[in-house]
């Protein structure tokens, strides 16, 4: 990103996408006010910091479902979810299928 604070907080949500952000908190890690985080990072990327972060974790989510053997719950943790009806709930608010068959209908041959 362009902006610097936008790219520090990039950098921060994806490498560790699993911790549990705040406004609070990623606005005082790159240096500004949070409603100029939340201002700057729409601006840019058409969406607020924290639906970035679903949405991104989700994409990983997706994408391990696809690509591992691994249980949903261990990928819902893996992505920041403390529970795995929330993370189903989320999933599929997102996806239109839960995790379980999102797998079975888009597993990688």
């Amino acid at each position: 990103a362009r902006d610097p604070a936008i790219g520090k907080s990039l950098a921060l949500l994806h490498s560790r996408v699993h911790h549990r952000w705040t406004i609070a908190e990623l606005a005082q890690e790159v240096g500004v006010s949070r409603s100029a985080l939340v201002e700057r990072f729409s601006r840019y990327l058409s969406e607020p910091p924290m639906a970035y972060l679903t949405g991104w974790r989700l994409r990983l989510a997706a994408r391990a479902l696809t690509s591992t053997p691994r249980g949903v719950a261990e990928i819902a943790s893996d992505v920041g979810y403390e529970s795995e009806a929330a993370f189903n709930r989320a999933f599929k608010r997102a996806f239109g299928l839960p995790p379980a068959r999102y797998r079975r209908e888009h597993k990688m041959p």
